[in-house]
């Protein structure tokens, strides 16, 4: 998309969200987004000091997990970002921490008279920020946790999909799926629901808020993704999965968080050879890009207006 079919309307709200699969491109486009928005600051012809861009994904917040989590650092150039390398690798960060960072930086832009875009392929934290979505602060359960590990996955994901229901909350993290560590936590967050009293969060969130979403042809994305794959495994990522084991962080802390680091660790670890991780790492990542699509969609079911752009 050129820069000549931007649209002002796009300027005209509390901010602006970029959303799209992964490899879908969505970081360089909200960064020529940002530097046409940051042209109409200069000029005067929107009422913004500049603008400013704040991650949207549930990996890139962890330190030394760059090329997995494809942070593309050097695509921001002399943007601003937010929300990235904010806790370390091998911590639980969760959707509850999240929201309560972003709002920290949400309400200091605000302050400063600066555009935000958030940009990013976490549906649920999208949803979350920009929907104002009551959240819970839910202590571990060891003995709950041994109890569910018991259980088959199908069960598992049986279990949630019921409480979901039960209790109308959000529905599933596209990423609550990667492995069963990860449906156990959704578990019991939910069956704490009746027990833990709501957040009275204060302070501003966005109200009038504008969604772009890329949306390129399947064949295109899967051509992307393994492209990327490709370039990512020769800029070094079984190093960096090897270094983090190395800063003593667990295997199963890695796997926890899903697709590149699950595999790979898994590889490093000796449980799979490399040719099948990286095929069936690939087959993962396609999977989990349908699966970014649906909630997209689901976005829109829910009430929300998208505007989708072809890639």
């Amino acid at each position: 998309m050129e820069e000549k079919d931007f649209k002002r309307e796009w300027t005209l709200c509390d901010m602006l969200v970029v959303m799209g699969p992964t490899a879908s491109g969505k970081t360089a486009f909200a960064v020529k987004v940002a530097r046409w928005i940051n042209s109409l600051c200069k000029s005067g012809e929107i009422p913004f000091k500049e603008c400013h861009i704040i991650s949207a994904d549930s990996r890139q917040v962890y330190r030394g997990m760059d090329i997995g989590t494809g942070k593309d650092i050097a695509e921001y150039g002399e943007i601003p970002y937010h929300l990235i390398d904010i806790a370390e690798a091998g911590e639980k960060y969760d959707l509850f921490r999240y929201k309560k960072d972003f709002r920290k930086v949400y309400e200091k832009l605000k302050r400063e008279n600066i555009f935000p875009i958030l940009c990013g392929g976490s549906g649920l934290y999208i949803e979350a920020v920009c929907k104002d979505y009551d959240l819970k602060e839910v202590a571990p359960d060891p003995d709950l946790r041994a109890e569910l590990e018991q259980k088959s996955m199908e069960e598992l994901v049986a279990m949630l999909s019921d409480l979901k229901a039960k209790h109308g909350t959000i529905p599933h993290n596209n990423t609550d799926f990667d492995t069963k560590k990860r449906v156990i936590r959704a578990i019991e967050i939910e069956l704490a629901y009746d027990n833990i009293p709501h957040n009275e969060e204060t302070g501003i969130h966005p109200e009038n808020v504008h969604y772009i979403a890329l949306n390129p042809d399947r064949e295109r994305r899967n051509q992307r993704i393994d492209r990327r794959l490709e370039e990512r495994l020769k800029a070094g990522m079984v190093d960096e999965v090897k270094t983090l084991l190395d800063k003593g962080i667990k295997p199963e802390d890695l796997i926890y968080y899903g697709l590149e680091y699950k595999f790979l660790t898994q590889y490093i670890t000796g449980e799979i050879p490399y040719d099948y991780m990286k095929e069936h790492l690939a087959i993962a990542i396609h999977q989990f890009a349908k699966r970014q699509m649906t909630w997209l969609r689901g976005m829109e079911r829910r009430g929300i207006k998208i505007e989708w752009i072809k890639v």
